[in-house]
């Protein structure tokens, strides 16, 4: 098939759903069990979005989840992935202008549970789970207009697909900024999404890797806060039973810079001792430099998170064709990974209950 061919061809199919993150693949899991015909268009060549683990499980991207939190509690449970408890035992330290002080107890973290192996375990089996072909890596979607039948157009990488509908399970702002959207949508539909901040998308994690936990050792529960950064937020990162040993830390994204990792390392020493300052490893991700992820300019808009869950984000539009699916867009838990579930419920309900 010559690139002509490519071009001029048009998969048809019941649901596109943009975006392979959390919210998405959830989207995508629950029609594909509803009997519908299901396309995945992934921009990154990895899936997950802003679930994304290391290797050895420790987590760069969402980490917790809390009781209450009924929705990834069970699909948890359903794809066999085990959570633990985050630790909690020991000293806080807090860094101002007068140095390093140590406060009884844990003052920065609540009773939560992690998952083993990492929170992208979740986003990993809900991909396997898909049936083959079903899920396209490196497919950033360009353009979605309204196409013959009532369907909606969608293209990515030189491919076309005509759906009865669309999920769009990616930051809000994001689409606005990366997607040409069909003409009809109404305006103010456009100016909500564009102004509703990306969660977390000006926040760098900071994930610190040591042989030993050593901070427990002497009484510190691995959490902390700083006044002067660039770490704003320090907590114990560790896996089960402290391995691999860990502290994760919280830096807005305009503290980081070319010297991020010499200045974190300093200020671990601060905080935790002079062990801290040599972790085995240092890995620093900025969501703001995440082109999936946050605006180039998100740094320079106001970010109104009063729009988190608005009420033209819950709804279908065009003509019930079109619905969102990102955690911005849930009307309870926007944020976590349980407002990502919500949204994807909602959306995959509205859209099984359609013709």
């Amino acid at each position: 098939m010559d690139e002509a061919d490519v071009a001029a061809r048009v998969d048809v199919v019941d649901v596109v759903v943009v975006g392979a993150g959390i919210g998405g693949l959830a989207a995508a899991d629950a029609l594909v069990g509803a009997g519908r015909d299901v396309v995945v268009l992934e921009a990154r060549s990895r899936t997950g979005g802003r679930l994304l683990s290391t290797p050895d499980g420790l987590d760069l991207g969402a980490t917790w989840c809390w009781d209450g939190e009924q929705r990834v509690l069970a699909l948890a449970r359903r794809l066999g992935v085990t959570t633990y408890a985050q630790h909690l035992a020991g000293d806080t330290v807090v860094e101002d202008l007068n140095g390093v002080q140590r406060h009884p107890g844990n003052l920065i973290d609540a009773p939560a549970h992690r998952y083993t192996g990492g929170a992208a375990a979740l986003t990993d089996a809900l991909a396997a789970g898909l049936p083959p072909g079903c899920l396209l890596l490196e497919h950033p979607v360009r353009r979605l207009a309204s196409a013959p039948g009532g369907r909606l157009e969608v293209e990515a990488c030189g491919r076309r697909w005509h759906a009865r509908h669309v999920v769009l399970a990616l930051p809000p702002s994001v689409a606005v900024d990366t997607v040409e959207l069909p003409a009809e949508l109404p305006a103010e539909l456009v100016r909500v999404a564009g102004a509703v901040p990306t969660w977390m998308g000006q926040v760098a994690k900071v994930v610190a890797v040591y042989d030993t936990p050593f901070w427990r050792e002497a009484g510190l529960a691995g959490a902390g806060a700083s006044r002067l950064g660039p770490v704003q937020e320090l907590h114990d990162m560790s896996g089960p039973g402290g391995v691999p040993a860990a502290v994760l830390g919280f830096a807005p994204s305009a503290l980081v810079g070319a010297d991020a990792e010499e200045r974190v390392r300093a200020q671990l020493g601060r905080l935790l001792g002079p062990r801290g300052a040599e972790p085995r490893s240092l890995t620093v991700t900025d969501w703001s430099s995440e082109a999936w992820t946050s605006p180039a300019d998100a740094a320079s808009r106001p970010g109104d998170h009063s729009l988190y869950g608005h009420p033209l984000l819950r709804a279908p539009a065009l003509g019930g064709r079109l619905h969102w699916a990102s955690t911005e867009t849930a009307g309870a838990f926007a944020g976590h990974v349980e407002g990502a579930l919500l949204a994807a419920e909602r959306a995959a309900a509205a859209v099984a209950g359609a013709s």
